[in-house]
């Protein structure tokens, strides 16, 4: 017998080791064209299908009744639930699309897990079991089975279930509705109810809620009829179908909807509105490095809003930044910008505002420190950079480009985001190249102008029209501020003004330059150098791939390509780090109605994770952008409590 000839195997074994070791082992799913992988940000947090988070915080939404889902969806948006990265999620999301998903989650039918046993002693779990079943007449504490179901597995049309909740969710719902930080419309039941709760009753009723089986099936019941006798009476809240704030009920007169249409390419709403407030009634906070400013009341209120100006008080406003009794005006509503607009466009936007329904809010007053509080300080502000603009602008449709410099320049406000600001908060024209944050967050707004990597050096005018009006396009997709603007303003622009924005902002590029510009890939030798042992491809592999490609090449028209990517390569990854950490929906527009969405991270992966995951996306495909660190992620990561 010869010897066996080591050489002959140990490369095929080492191979094969190596694919064993190296081959990632828990692979995401492929992707597919569905509502489920549409809302896989939902349930990156929420669980398989929606089955509940593994950490006893996120709750489960199989199965609930969809107009409780519904609903629960409109109160984060509109701020009567308080989460942030809830909030941050639906934010550009319509009611249309919220309601999609309630019914997707809602028709769930899946199985539920076996209760934790708890570790409470008989005597509370007695009580807990009162409480939920029979109630509390001398404390006017109804049973949770009057509202809730007999089997406690919820009502429709509208009413959840309690059954098959982590303990811990349980609890930070009631804390919730006793501190206000949870609240529905008047009358509030179980904000109420809360309130009576003692802290013993509350740990009881949660500790025996958490510890029952639910019934197979969990059915919803019906709506009961009404309780007689001496049973404590509940009257709550039926749920209204209310729209996110938007500028509506636009009469037929020519000059109004002209205005109403620039007041909306304009964002006038997204300034002033508040968070659930009625539209353009002001009171939205703008944090600054001086102090919080308030926007005001732009309704026809004669004393709260703009009832009793003129056309030529709101002129002045625009033009000159002075309001109607002569007091200067704060630069955070840009009348820098607006001194460009035209009188004629001023005077239509003036009778748009005027045709809404008035409301009483009342201005908030600015908390600004001295001496921004000042107007003698305001006005040294105004004479080192504010010079009003022509009394008649130029005429702003002798061109396209003329046009879209108009747009961009005046009404558009662009470089009020887009350009850095000194000390004073005045615009930094020498630099303006170079974009800037974002006033009041940590978005970092790109230069609008710079051909380097991370700007719109390689987009093409029709990818831009795309960004503009869609919220995405083959080299991005719009999140935080800028798909604000884009749900709020620029989806409504006419393909004209569209394309007059992208000409004058691109101007070297033909309209239909994507064919010379060429699609995004991924050059050979990037496709194959990645190290399949350092922690960033391994993460890369688990968390990304399946939906930005093995190549960052992406999947058009549901998630941006990560290889090219302007976001990718930005000189500072500020956007990179908030929309890996924080996800996000592109914005639910007329021309994307449905958008998918991008898991939030920060519960999931440390800063080490996050920067060894991002560091290898900017270098990997052909990117060649500086690596993130874990300090890079510390300043812009929120704080990891739920």
């Amino acid at each position: 017998m010869k010897p066996l000839r080591v050489t002959s195997w140990l490369p095929a074994l080492v191979s094969a080791l190596a694919f064993l070791l190296f081959t990632p082992v828990c692979q995401a799913a492929p992707f597919e064209n569905t509502l489920a992988q549409r809302l896989q940000a939902c349930t990156a947090c929420h669980g398989d299908q929606g089955r509940a988070g593994p950490d006893g915080y996120y709750p489960r939404l199989a199965g609930k009744p969809a107009g409780y889902l519904y609903n629960q969806l409109v109160n984060f948006r509109e701020g009567r639930r308080q989460y942030g990265l809830m909030t941050g999620l639906l934010d550009t999301m319509d009611d249309n699309y919220l309601r999609e998903i309630a019914q997707y989650f809602s028709s769930l039918e899946l199985p539920h897990p076996k209760p934790i046993p708890s570790t409470a002693n008989a005597v509370v779990l007695s009580r807990g079991q009162q409480l939920a079943t029979r109630g509390d007449d001398a404390k006017g504490l109804p049973a949770c089975t009057q509202c809730h179901g007999t089997q406690l597995t919820g009502v429709l049309p509208q009413t959840p279930g309690l059954l098959g909740l982590p303990r811990d969710y349980l609890n930070a719902q009631l804390g919730g509705w006793k501190t206000g930080q949870r609240h529905a419309r008047t009358p509030d039941c179980m904000a109420d109810i809360a309130r009576k709760l003692s802290d013993a009753d509350a740990n009881a009723v949660t500790h025996w809620l958490s510890t029952q089986t639910v019934p197979d099936p969990a059915k919803l019941a019906s709506p009961p009829p009404p309780r007689a006798g001496n049973q404590t009476n509940v009257q709550c809240a039926q749920p209204a179908d209310v729209a996110k704030a938007t500028m509506t009920a636009v009469p037929a007169d020519a000059q109004v909807a002209q205005g109403a249409y620039l007041a909306r390419i304009g964002n006038c709403a997204g300034c002033h509105t508040a968070r659930g407030g009625a539209p353009l009634a002001g009171g939205k906070r703008l944090d600054t490095d001086f102090g919080k400013l308030y926007t005001s009341n732009l309704t026809p209120h004669p004393s709260q809003g703009i009832g009793a100006w003129s056309a030529n008080d709101f002129w002045r406003a625009m033009h000159d930044g002075k309001s109607r009794d002569g007091r200067l005006l704060y630069p955070a509503f840009p009348y820098t910008h607006y001194t460009h607009v035209t009188r004629t466009d001023s005077d239509a936007i003036f009778a748009y505002l005027r045709s809404l329904t008035p409301s009483e809010r009342t201005n908030t007053t600015h908390e600004l420190r001295w001496p921004y509080n000042t107007q003698w300080a305001l006005s040294v502000w105004r004479w080192l950079y504010f010079k009003p603009g022509a009394a008649e602008p130029a005429n702003p449709v002798s061109s396209d480009i003329a046009r879209g410099g108009y747009l961009v320049n005046g009404l558009g406000h662009c470089s009020a985001c887009h350009a850095p600001r000194n000390r004073l908060g005045a615009i930094d024209e020498a630099t303006a190249r170079e974009g800037g944050e974002v006033p009041g967050t940590r978005w970092f707004a790109p230069g609008l102008h710079a051909r380097r990597p991370g700007t719109l050096g390689k987009w093409s005018q029709e990818d831009l029209v795309q960004y503009l009006t869609e919220g995405q396009s083959t080299h991005g997709t719009a999140y935080g501020p800028m798909a604000e603007v884009v749900l709020g303003g620029m989806q409504h622009l006419v393909p004209r003004d569209a394309t007059a924005m992208a000409r004058y902002l691109l101007p070297d590029n033909p309209l239909n330059s994507a064919a010379h510009y060429g699609a995004i890939t991924v050059p050979p030798s990037a496709q194959s150098s990645r190290v399949p042992t350092a922690l960033g491809p391994r993460l890369y592999d688990k968390h990304c791939a399946s939906c930005h490609g093995q190549n960052g090449q992406g999947v058009a028209g549901a998630y941006p390509p990560l290889a090219g990517s302007a976001t990718v390569t930005a000189q500072r990854p500020n956007n990179l780090i908030h929309i890996t950490v924080l996800g996000g929906f592109a914005p639910a527009t007329a021309s994307n109605p449905r958008p998918f969405g991008m898991p939030p991270f920060q519960l999931q992966l440390s800063n080490q994770e996050l920067s060894a995951l991002l560091s290898f996306v900017r270098s990997a495909w052909g990117n060649s952008a500086a690596p993130v660190s874990e300090f890079d992620i510390s300043k812009l990561r929120p704080s990891q409590s739920p």
